[in-house]
């Protein structure tokens, strides 16, 4: 019975050894992490309290001003219109007036407004309603203070369409005027 108890103090006393060791390695691995967290630490301080390099910030490089591109980004360079019509809605009007803010700010800048119209009627009648549709356009602007002498008109008809298809989505967007840069 002796020996069995010897047996069991050994197994018990070696339990215990090993326990500890496994504490001691965790302690130690807990030292460990906590050193690498203070050294982060530390870094992190280091880096706060250092001073920040001045680094010049690149301008960002838009369209030339008074370009086309410009227009079409800052303005827009579109009014559209009802089906056989040439009469500016208040949408148009409100376009028109911002294209015609951006000429004032770009007085160098001459442009010609293009009148289209759909693929409905015959080329004809369509070449005389994108006439009148530049022209109301035009008249618009020049009400607002713009020269006459800086915008220009022709009319493209159905010729120059931008959106290809025979219904009301294409047609919509084709019924228009547009001022180009020139």
């Amino acid at each position: 019975m002796q020996s069995s108890v010897s047996g069991m103090k050994f197994i018990a006393v070696s339990a215990m050894a090993l326990l500890l060791a496994a504490c001691a390695s965790d302690k130690s691995m807990d030292a460990q992490s906590m050193d690498a967290q203070s050294s982060d630490t530390a870094m992190e301080m280091q880096a706060a309290t250092a001073p920040t390099p001045v680094v010049e910030e690149e301008t960002m490089a838009g369209p030339a001003a008074g370009s086309q591109e410009h227009l079409v980004a800052n303005v827009g360079d579109r009014v559209f219109f009802a089906y056989d019509s040439s009469e500016l809605s208040s949408a148009a009007r409100r376009t028109l007036r911002a294209q015609a803010e951006w000429m004032r700010e770009n007085a160098g800048v001459s442009v010609v407004l293009e009148g289209h119209a759909d693929e409905r009627g015959t080329r004809e009648y369509n070449l005389a309603l994108g006439e009148r549709r530049a022209a109301a356009a035009k008249n618009y602007l020049v009400a607002l203070g713009i020269s006459s002498n800086r915008v220009s008109t022709i009319s493209y008809g159905k010729e120059r369409p931008v959106a290809l298809g025979s219904n009301e989505s294409a047609w919509r967007q084709n019924r228009r005027a547009v001022m180009v840069v020139g």
